[in-house]
């Protein structure tokens, strides 16, 4: 039985056996165990029209600490199926924006606290050099992963010379996957609801023997599978779509250690900082 399984299960014995207002919450939430993940205590009290104190009654009897233990269990029964993005944005209606401020501060903080623990940066050490060292570094993403993807490419191309353009027009995904080989590395990056595009392309990237660094939300995620390595990233948060924060942040070091390893990166950034600026790239202060 699943995490979620036994929770709902749980919830159906306190909606049967427990006093009026906790039944009537348990059964609220049988429908609605999705909405605790990306809420505060207080939100998920509004949108049940019940009080803080009834939402850590039902926490505690369901033998939880308090909320947020409770609150933690269900992003974790429900991390590798993300809930539909729509139900996401339905959480967040008529919360104030001061309660939504504070809940995204706190748990961005909380998934760079997670991501960045020991074994995170061991996974992060061990990317450098094989990709400095990689005949090509491929990067995909697709749909919201666009942002991440591009900037990787995009820095990535400006300091080294081994990462290869974006692929960003139809069809270019397939076209760059077929011309991989074993010397070279796809960084892939995609989670629940997984890109299909970016699936198809480690599929055929591992055919062909080069390696996969999944960047995704679980060990589970379809990119995961045969990977070479694999960072797993904190999503939680009340945004619209899994917090892509954390991504961006590893990203950002990941490369910055590689420039830190690297003979050439700032030789190279130099220069294409100077090419932009003779052609009127930047537009300076006066």
């Amino acid at each position: 039985m699943s995490t979620e399984d036994a929770l709902q299960q749980q919830l159906a014995t306190v909606a049967r056996d427990a006093p009026p207002k906790l039944a009537s919450f348990a059964l609220w939430l049988i429908d609605h165990l999705p909405n605790v993940a990306f809420s505060s205590i207080r939100g998920v009290a509004a949108q049940a029209g019940t009080n803080p104190n009834t939402v850590t009654r039902l926490a505690q009897r369901l033998g939880f600490a308090g909320f947020d233990a409770f609150r933690a269990e269900v992003r974790q029964a429900l991390a590798p199926s993300t809930a539909p993005y729509g139900q996401r944005a339905q959480a967040l209606r008529n919360r104030p924006g001061t309660e939504i401020w504070d809940e995204a501060l706190q748990t961005n903080l909380e998934n760079l606290t997670s991501f960045f623990q020991p074994s995170g940066l061991t996974r992060l050490e061990d990317c450098i050099d094989p990709l400095l060292g990689a005949r090509r570094v491929h990067v995909v993403g697709v749909r919201s992963c666009l942002s991440v993807a591009h900037y990787l490419a995009y820095a990535g191309a400006m300091a080294f010379d081994n990462f290869a353009e974006f692929p960003a027009m139809p069809g270019a995904i397939m076209d760059q996957m077929s011309t991989t080989t074993a010397d070279d590395i796809v960084v892939a990056i995609t989670y629940a609801h997984y890109s299909a595009e970016v699936v198809r392309a480690c599929q055929v990237a591992r055919m062909r023997g080069a390696r996969v660094l999944a960047i995704t939300d679980s060990h589970a995620s379809p990119i995961a599978e045969d990977a070479w390595q694999v960072l797993k990233i904190p999503m939680n948060g009340p945004q619209l779509m899994p917090s892509l924060s954390t991504a961006f942040v590893a990203v950002e070091v990941l490369l910055a250690a590689m420039a830190a390893r690297s003979d050439t990166a700032a030789d190279n950034i130099a220069k294409h900082e100077a090419r932009i600026r003779d052609y009127g790239g930047y537009i300076a202060l006066k």
